[in-house]
This record gives structure tokens, sequence and C-alpha cells, in this order.
């Protein structure tokens, strides 16, 4: 990357250029869709948004949304099975066993639970015979698409991948077919995959279990506390009923948004959308997360002592990413932690050598709802957390009392401006982020209004910030220790 990026001015005629190749339009049942035209190249990317993440679970459910998102590669009556007439029995079958195995467990009866499990064995084996394992995926790659893929978050679920332009309308009859008539087929075989995903990324993962304690801590009420992965109790209890309910709930296609960036013809794009999502029934909008996280009053901690290396994190409340000193959050969160450049890295890694690693996360868990800035690091091996701690205080204290340089400040606006741009140099980058804003902020123009606001910060803006953020009651501390050590 250049040393530094263009000024502002010369990408004005980039991203006007980039507006005047965006339409938007939402059909009569309420689904929205953002095209963006880019013929340098005959591909095109399609992200379907669903505006529903951890934060919308009900209490006991905890990772359904991020499940739903399994199973969404499943297929439908048409697509992932050989027979469905003869299928379905089987699945309903299942779904009894389960619960019965569960009543039978709970009130102490090991025999029959027993009994039940074995039948639950035969008729999931017999269930299987008649799926077509990842039909929905083949069917994809084998029409040239590419990144099939799909991501949940706190607040949101995304399914993306590409195609050749030219099968604009298969992916308009997939994608509409998809999450008009799923069906939740291999869902217990999925449910142990998905624990089995637990174990390896939270429970034998000493970061993992932090940060799990860490938003624990951090949030009291706000639903920012709970992982998005899911509780162990909550996903074994998990039922398909529970699945399709909340899909019922939260895929109506008021809460869908599609962002289609690439070679296609954005009033054709439109035909047939009515034609194939047309088909959507209309749904009452879902409900929304009501829970306000209260002001935090007092330095809040949690300790672990792990089989691990020492590590130390520092969270701070901040706005959402709706607020106007947004861009203010991201230019000081930048120049803080962000790469080799940043401060805390300079400090704490190359002049102290007090840390291996020193980061930050700006937005954390996310940011549709006010959320954290976060700073973690990696103890070097002979310092300890409380030299960590120190560091950074210190680093926090001057950003805090000096004003930046302008110097520091036109470095880190180069490089978050050079970062955005980058982002969205790909039509999926483009779409991506079209969708995240349009959904977060209630528009896309948003995304190229941020690189405007980012030019617009003052060293005095960063002052003001970061004497009302980083106070003491507004903190959170987490560390790992080794457990060794007292």
């Amino acid at each position: 990357m250049p040393s530094k990026a263009a000024p502002s001015s010369s990408i004005t005629p980039y991203l006007n250029r980039a507006i005047e190749r965006i339409t938007q339009f939402q059909l009569d049942n309420g689904m929205k869709f953002i095209v963006m035209e880019n013929h340098d190249a005959p591909v095109v990317s399609f992200v379907t948004y669903a505006d529903v993440g951890g934060v919308d679970e009900p209490d006991g459910k905890t990772g359904v949304a991020h499940f739903l998102e399994h199973l969404a590669f499943k297929g439908t009556r048409q697509i992932g099975t050989t027979n469905y007439a003869e299928e379905k029995p089987l699945l309903d079958k299942l779904d009894q066993l389960f619960t019965q195995m569960k009543a039978a467990k709970a009130e102490g009866k090991t025999e029959e639970a027993e009994k039940l499990a074995q039948e639950f064995d035969k008729v999931q084996s017999q269930s299987l015979k008649f799926v077509q394992q990842n039909a929905f995926g083949k069917i994809v790659e084998a029409s040239g698409g590419v990144g099939i893929n799909a991501q949940t978050s706190s607040e949101a679920t995304v399914y993306f991948y590409s195609f050749p332009s030219n099968k604009l309308e298969l992916w308009m009859s997939l994608e509409s077919e998809r999450f008009l008539d799923p069906v939740f087929r291999e869902f217990y075989k999925e449910q142990q995959v998905i624990l089995e995903e637990r174990r390896l990324r939270t429970d034998n993962s000493p970061v993992g279990q932090m940060i799990e304690a860490f938003l624990d801590q951090a949030f009291t009420e706000h639903p920012y506390k709970r992982p998005v992965i899911g509780y162990n109790k909550d996903i074994s209890n998990l039922t398909r009923e529970d699945v399709q309910k909340f899909f019922d709930q939260y895929y109506g296609p008021s809460n869908l948004t599609i962002a289609i960036v690439g070679d296609v013809n954005a009033e054709q794009v439109k035909q047939f959308a009515k034609v194939y999502f047309g088909r959507y029934p209309a749904k009452p909008r879902p409900p929304q997360v009501t829970k306000v996280e209260p002001p935090q009053t007092k330095t809040r901690e949690v300790t672990l002592e792990l089989a691990s290396q020492p590590w130390y994190l520092e969270g701070y409340h901040r706005p959402a990413l709706n607020h106007p000193d947004n861009a203010i959050y991201e230019v000081m969160a930048s120049l803080l932690s962000s790469g080799r450049t940043s401060r805390l890295y300079k400090s704490l890694v190359e002049d102290k050598q007090v840390a291996l690693v020193a980061q930050g996360f700006n937005g954390f868990p996310g940011d549709k709802y006010p959320n954290l800035v976060l700073f973690y690091a990696q103890t070097a091996p002979n310092a300890t957390v409380e030299q960590v701690a120190a560091a950074l205080k210190t680093e926090i204290e001057r950003l805090k009392k000096e004003p930046v340089s302008e110097k520091d400040l036109e470095r880190v606006k180069n490089q978050l401006r050079a970062d955005l741009l980058r982002s969205l140099d790909s039509n999926l980058g483009m779409a991506r982020a079209l969708v995240e804003y349009q959904v977060k902020t209630g528009s896309w123009r948003n995304l190229f209004d941020q690189l405007q606001a980012i030019e617009a910060v003052t060293p005095a803006d960063i002052q003001r910030v970061a004497k009302q953020t980083f106070t003491e009651e507004n903190r959170t501390i987490g560390r790992i220790l080794p457990k060794s050590s007292k």
C-alpha cells in the first residue's frame, strides 16, 4: 500500500460515479433490493441479508440464529432429497423421539431413554438415505458459482456467493426457493456439528472462554452479553420446531434485504425479483430488541486462570454505528490499535516490550446497538498483565491530554480511507457494505458519507470523545492468568 492515500478530493469523482450506478427498489411484500451495475467483468455477487442475529433470540434459545444459518444449506422439498414424501414422516418421527428421549432422561428413566435412543438412531439412518448431500452447493458450483458461504453475527445473518452474470435468473430461482420453502433436514446431525464447533472455539479455547465471560460482565441487560453460537445447554435442547418458529418470525420479506453488484441490468433484476421473490407473502415486521444497556457506574473485572499465556483486555462502552461520533471512534480506535503503526503496537510491543500482540476492535461484538471499543494484548514472556495495563493506561491518558498531531491524524485518515476503498474494490465487498449500511443506518448512502465524516475529524474531536469514553466507570477489565500463577 502506498504510504499516503489519495486526498479525499480526488476520490469524490470515484464516489459520485459509484453512487450513480446504484438503484434501489422495494417489492410490494416489503423486500428491499440494492443493485449496483459494474460491467468491468461478466460476474455478479449476491448478498442476502437477514436482519436477525444472536441478539434477537428468545431467552433459553441462544444459538438458534446460527443453527438456522447452517440448516439454510440443507435444501427444500425439491432440493436435497430423493423423495420428500417418504422423507417427511421420518423427520417428524425423529422430532417425536427426541422429545420423548429428553422427557425420559429428565425423569431418570435410563432404560427407557436408551431404548428410545436406539430407535432414534435407526430412524435417523433411514432418513439420511433420502438426503442428497450438499445438493444446493453442488447446483451453485456446477453452474460456475464461487464463494458460497454464510455468517451469523450478533445482529445479522448474511448469505453470499458469486455467479457468472448469465446466471442471474438461476440465482433468483435458487435463493427465492431456499427461503420460501426450506426443509430443516439433518437437524440432529447438525446439532452435533455445532456443539463440536462450540467446543473448539469456546470451551477448549482460553481466548474464546475469556471473550464469553468478558461480554457477560461488560453487558448486564443487552443481549450482546450472550454468545452468538449459543450456550451448550440451549444448543442441546433446541428442536426443529424452535428453528421453524424463529424462521417464520424473522425471515419474512420485510426483514430481508438483498444486494446485487456486478454485470447486471437493474431493470432486469427488478423484473426477475418480482417474479421470484414476489411470491413471498407479506408478514409483519418482527419484534426489535428493546433492552437498553444502562450506563456503567464502576469498573467491572473478570479473571480466568487457564492453561494459557497471559492476556489482558479492556473494553469501554460506545454508541451505535449511526451515532454522529461514529467516525471519531473509527479514527480514535485506529490511531490506538490498528496495525504496526498504531500507538499500542509501538509502545507495548516495540518500545516497552511488555506485549507480543497489542490490538483492538471498534464496534464489538456488533455495532447496530451501543457496543464496546475493545483493546487486548498478549503479555510478553518476562512481563506481567499489570505492566500491560499500566502501558495501556499511559497511551489512553495521552490521547485524553495531548491533541493528536496533524501528521498522525492524516496518516490514520489515509489508512482508514484506503482500507474502506479496498474493501469496496470487489463486487462482494461492495455488496456487503451497501446492504449493511442500508439495514443498520437506514440508507446505503451513509457508507459513502462515512468517508467525508472521517475526513472531518479533528484533534479536538478525538480529545472530547476520549475523555467521555475512557473513564474508570465505563471500563471492563479481563485477565487470563496461567493456571499455576496465583
